[in-house]
Parts: C-alpha cells; sequence; structure tokens
C-alpha cells in the first residue's frame, strides 16, 4: 500500500475546499489549486472561518486552537498547478463536465509524479471514461465525497476492473484517516451516480411527484423524511444544499 504524505486537491469550490480542509485535519499536508483567484479565496475563507470551517470547529469543541492551527499550516490554496500536480494523491473537484474531468485527468497524467494516485470526486460520470485518458488506469480511482465534505462521512470509492488493489487500499486508507466510512463499490457505464445518487435521485424523482400532485409542500416534505427517517435535511433541502452549499 502506498504511503500518502502529501495531497493535491483540484478545484478550491464548494467540495474542493472543503476535500482540501478535511484531509489537511487529518494530518496531511495539501494543496489546493485553482484557476480563479476568487475561488482560492473563498476557499481559504471557507476552510477556516465558514460554518463548518475550522474557526467553527474549535468553537464547537471538535478541535483544539493547536489542532487548528496545526491543520490550517499544513493546508496551502495555490494558483501554481505544479505544486497541486507534485503530490502522491490528487482529488480533481471541477465542475461536473465529463469533457473538462477527461481533459483534466490526461493533463494530471503527464504532470504527476510516476507512482501518484489520481482520485476522481464525479458524483456519477464512469471512471473508466476517465481513466482512459491516463497511462496510468490501474493508479485512478473514483472517490465521492459528499457536501458539506467537513460533516459527511461519505467515501464512495469507485474503481474500475483496471483500478488496482493497491490503490484502492491506499484511498481507503486515507478515506479513514479523514474520519470518512469508505465503501467500495464497483464502476458502472450503464446508468450515472454509482450507489448513492442512483438512490438519491429516484428519492428526489418521487418527492417531485409529490410535491406536484398536491399532496404536500416541499418543506412539509423535507420535514417528514427528517422526522421520519432522521435525516439532517430533506430531498428539496438535499437539492439546493448540494447547488449552492450549506450556510
Amino acid at each position: 500500500m502506498a504511503d500518502i504524505q502529501h495531497i493535491g486537491v483540484l478545484g478550491a469550490g464548494v467540495m474542493g475546499g472543503g476535500i482540501a480542509q478535511v484531509c489537511a485535519t487529518a494530518g496531511y499536508q495539501v494543496a489546493c489549486y485553482d484557476i480563479d483567484s476568487a475561488a482560492l479565496d473563498a476557499g481559504l475563507e471557507h476552510a477556516t472561518t465558514g460554518r463548518f470551517g475550522l474557526e467553527s470547529g474549535v468553537d464547537r469543541g471538535k478541535l483544539t486552537r493547536a489542532e487548528a492551527d496545526a491543520s490550517l499550516s499544513r493546508l496551502t490554496f495555490t494558483g501554481d498547478y505544479d505544486v497541486v500536480a507534485n503530490n502522491d494523491l490528487i482529488v480533481e473537484a471541477v465542475p461536473e463536465r465529463l469533457d473538462l474531468k477527461i481533459r483534466v485527468f490526461r493533463d494530471l497524467d503527464n504532470a504527476a509524479p510516476e507512482h501518484a494516485i489520481l482520485a476522481s470526486n464525479t458524483s456519477g460520470f464512469p471512471i473508466q471514461a476517465i481513466a482512459a485518458a491516463t497511462n496510468r488506469p490501474a493508479r485512478v480511482v473514483g472517490w465521492h465525497w459528499a457536501s458539506p465534505a467537513p460533516v459527511m462521512k461519505l467515501a464512495e470509492i469507485v474503481r474500475t476492473r483496471e483500478t488496482s488493489d493497491d490503490t484502492v487500499e491506499t484511498v481507503r486508507t486515507v478515506a479513514a484517516r479523514c474520519g470518512k466510512n469508505p465503501v467500495v463499490v464497483k464502476d458502472t457505464a450503464m446508468a450515472w451516480g454509482f450507489v448513492a445518487n442512483r438512490v438519491y435521485f429516484a428519492m428526489v424523482a418521487e418527492a417531485q411527484k409529490v410535491l406536484e400532485e398536491g399532496i404536500a409542500t416541499a418543506d412539509e416534505i423535507d420535514q417528514l423524511m427528517m422526522d421520519c427517517y432522521r435525516w439532517p435535511s430533506g430531498p428539496f433541502g438535499m437539492v439546493k444544499g448540494a447547488g449552492s452549499g450549506w450556510s
């Protein structure tokens, strides 16, 4: 199993910034890259003073002041591509466009060290299609996170037929160290969404039918689902949070 010390995160948006924060809190040296300087500033702000940032962790007793300061010292937001590419594990968290992800992985394959593992945070694009853009398919894996990354325990590890056991076990170990509950699932090109999102979208579709039939309002549906199943948010709240962040 590979020894991961340095992690790169490509994309400093809601997901990328949160992923970077979690990995730094787990003790890894983390570089988070974005081409947009405003996104880098926002990512740093969310990681420090945001609702689920390090300062909030101290206020809620989840982190000591020393732990928060140490986490921040391990976390870098940068516009230097070479800094994010030169890591042991690189997690892609760019917008959900397959053509963009394929281009990103092609570039990463050329820039990253030979031993580096390349992971995609895609919510459902086939990992085999992304891996095919590289010359290292055995070291390409899906690592699907849920928003907000510092809170949600999801770690859907997606392996293709070519992903090596060593890659899977390495990412599973990193995810567990990050406080997540890693579950390894098989890649599929038959339907979008792996496991979590296939079930999620079926739930959202049914909730929308209930709303359109006038049986209950969106707020009432959310409340019923939270009360009955102890969900932290209902289906409509989940859609809003996933799209715009949790404020």
